[in-house]
């Protein structure tokens, strides 16, 4: 610890000036409810494949990359409530690329839409080659989480403010999404019942 208050004082470096402005693009966790952007809920995350995260073939495994899009998905979605919140429905994922062992996975999320206590959170996947400098887009997904209190029930939420055209486009889409979803656990669970 002495060695790093010799080096920060011998260069002159402030806990400001240690990094770029770079992650001043990522702004602070709004609690106004007229600041809830989608920009707003926001999230990157990076991940080093490592040898536990790898099947025989040194692939990623499939179970872990979803542990890890869950994470970041559900940062997203509280950064927006400001609450905790709890995974209700994974759409379909589907692996378009191998990630081997020693790439990067960047996972980027942001919520598309809040309704009354659910948020549904887009997901994007790259993997990273760190030695040739490629980077490929692997999945692609929508999560949807429900914000809870301190003894697990559902609490209401903020709107979502969508911004560019992009953003409006799939804030009205995601009303369809949601259906689709509310259709399929319908017909799981009279599927369930008739099992029975």
């Amino acid at each position: 610890m002495a060695e790093c208050v010799f080096l920060a004082s011998h260069f002159q470096i402030s806990e400001t000036q240690i990094m770029t402005n770079r992650f001043e693009e990522t702004p602070p966790v709004p609690t106004n409810s007229n600041e809830k952007t989608v920009a707003a809920s926001r999230v990157r995350m990076n991940e080093l494949v490592m040898p536990n995260d790898t099947n025989p073939l040194g692939n990623l495994m499939g179970g872990r990359l979803l542990q890890w899009m869950d994470v970041c998905s559900a940062i997203s979605s509280q950064r927006h409530c400001n609450r905790n919140v709890v995974t209700i429905s994974v759409d379909n994922v589907e692996f378009k690329s191998a990630i081997s062992k020693g790439e990067v996975v960047v996972i980027e999320a942001e919520v598309t839409r809040a309704f009354t206590t659910s948020m549904e959170v887009a997901m994007r996947v790259w993997a990273e080659n760190l030695r040739t400098g490629e980077r490929r887009l692997c999945t692609t997904s929508f999560y949807t989480f429900v914000s809870v209190d301190a003894d697990g029930r559902p609490v209401p939420v903020p709107e979502i403010i969508p911004e560019s055209d992009f953003e409006k486009e799939r804030y009205e889409q995601a009303e369809e999404r949601r259906e689709l979803r509310l259709k399929i656990s319908r017909q799981n669970k009279q599927a369930e019942h008739k099992s029975k």
